[in-house]
């Protein structure tokens, strides 16, 4: 491997100070934040600005905003993206962590679609394949995009007299329990189904979102009930989670953090 590039490393740290609060900086607060030489602020300040990778901000003299150029190049990542491709990386490393089944699912009309899907290496485990449809309010995937939903679009998928099919005795069918079920799941960020849509297994499942911060898939974990406790619960909706916000922040999205 080869050494890193010191102008080239601060130039980045540079940039991605821009990340943080209101967006504009000055040399100054580059050179405190960083603690770099004034000149060597200076002559990458300039260097990127001539770049258009910053401009100078209208009517605030000294001060540097993201130019064009980070744009740019953040277009030309996404249109590369594949939320099938990457779905199967992330969930294939959450699978080496817990070994269990994990999917990746997307929302279309009132069912739920899998896009990628890694297999536990257990003999007991979910049988399943990528490319699969359930309907959303018996799985866990589909609980959580649900709840994801405008309530004005969610009216229209699931209005109060739908007839809820129900995959086994756990199933929920009533339109007003599962909107109860949907703001459970909004409060707590995580999605739980036990023996919903199979009566041998229960999951979790945590919101995957894009880089407008819009909820496009969820990522769930499966688990035999052979396997299944309220600690191995607790852990697997923390790993779900981790998961979810990694292939998030594949697609672009950055959380915000207080």
């Amino acid at each position: 491997m080869g050494r890193l590039v010191p102008a080239v490393t601060r130039a980045l740290d540079i940039l991605e100070l821009f990340l943080d609060g209101d967006g504009t900086l000055s040399a100054p607060e580059i050179v405190r934040r960083l603690r770099l030489p004034r000149t060597t602020v200076h002559e990458l300040v300039t260097t990127l600005a001539a770049r258009s990778y910053i401009v100078p901000v209208p009517g605030q003299p000294g001060r540097y905003r993201l130019g064009v150029r980070p744009y740019q190049l953040g277009s030309r990542y996404a249109e590369q993206l594949d939320l099938a491709a990457e779905g199967q990386q992330v969930a294939r490393s959450v699978a080496e962590t817990c070994d269990e089944t994990v999917h990746v699912a997307i929302l279309e009309g009132t069912d739920v679609i899998y896009i990628a899907k890694v297999d536990s290496t257990h003999a007991v485990r979910m049988v399943s394949a990528a490319g699969r449809r359930l309907p959303a309010h018996c799985t866990s995937v589909g609980k959580m995009l649900l709840a994801s939903l405008p309530e004005p679009e969610l009216a229209v998928r699931v209005p109060d007299d739908a007839e809820l099919a129900a995959m086994t005795p756990n199933s929920i069918t009533d339109p007003a329990a599962l909107r109860e079920a949907l703001a459970g799941i909004r409060a707590r960020g995580v999605a739980v189904e036990s023996r919903e849509s199979n009566p041998d297994v229960s999951c979790v499942a945590a919101p995957v979102r894009d880089r407008a911060g819009q909820v496009v898939a969820a990522l769930s974990i499966s688990v035999p009930m052979i396997r299944w406790s309220d600690e191995r619960r607790v852990e697997l909706e923390q790993l779900a989670a981790k998961g979810a916000a990694q292939l998030s922040e594949r697609l672009g999205h950055r959380s915000v953090t207080a």
